[in-house]
């Protein structure tokens, strides 16, 4: 029997990537951190598509994403992004990604040429994917969906210590505005903006802590006697 496919949604730093890593190990899915395939192009067009003026040059991006390969691979039991063969799993997390990624990513052609990769990799069934358009665009017939939502000074008290845990450099009330930013385009967008399924369960992890969240899902997951 196939193994179900997971949806998971949310704001950022709501705990979407940890959170499905956790559930996947728990139940023997792949996981796949779709946020870190924007932050992968987003990471490529800063450092080869920059206009004079120190802005990505979108036009320059376009023609070149046939020839970017991304790449997921297995390391000690991890998925870690590659970009033409090299780990850029730290550098997609960096400020500078941060602050243009919903840039990057509401536009249609980084949309299309994404879409197709991550649903070629849920044909088989048995993975957790995370985002922001999964349950909606990406995966709308996934067997389970979630959506996670908190607030935006625990967002951004998260998201501040993530950065600290990399030894990235970072101001609190700049990684707010960058949330609050990000938050704004990522929900207006006109290509798959970031909202809730209507059939997906939401959860508000304001309040509850990491393994609460998990333990929450899985004990939803496990109701249906399919793991």
């Amino acid at each position: 029997m196939k193994k179900p496919v997971i949806a998971i949604d949310g704001y950022s730093s709501t705990g979407k990537s940890s959170i499905s890593k956790v559930i996947a190990e728990k139940l023997g899915l792949i996981h796949l951190d779709t946020g870190a395939l924007y932050r992968g192009i987003t990471w490529y067009a800063l450092q080869n598509c920059m206009d004079g003026n120190g802005s990505i040059d979108l036009e320059q991006l376009f023609s070149s994403l046939q020839h970017i390969e991304l790449e997921f691979k297995n390391q000690d039991g991890e998925l870690i992004l590659h970009l033409d063969h090299k780990d850029i799993s730290k550098e997609i997390r960096s400020n500078e990604v941060s602050d243009n990624v919903s840039l990057v990513a509401k536009q249609k052609e980084v949309r299309d040429f994404l879409l197709q990769y991550q649903r070629t990799l849920a044909e088989k069934g048995g993975i957790i994917m995370d985002g922001r358009d999964i349950g909606t665009v990406v995966l709308p017939n996934a067997d389970f969906k979630f959506f996670l939502t908190a607030s935006i000074d625990e967002r951004t008290k998260r998201r501040y210590h993530e950065l600290l845990s990399l030894g990235i450099e970072a101001a609190e009330q700049q990684v707010k505005e960058n949330l609050i930013e990000r938050d704004k385009i990522d929900s207006e967008r006109e290509i798959a903006p970031l909202k809730q399924a209507d059939d997906a369960i939401v959860i508000d992890n304001t309040f509850l802590t990491k393994k609460e969240t998990i333990e929450s899902i899985l004990s939803y997951l496990k109701s249906f006697n399919k793991f």
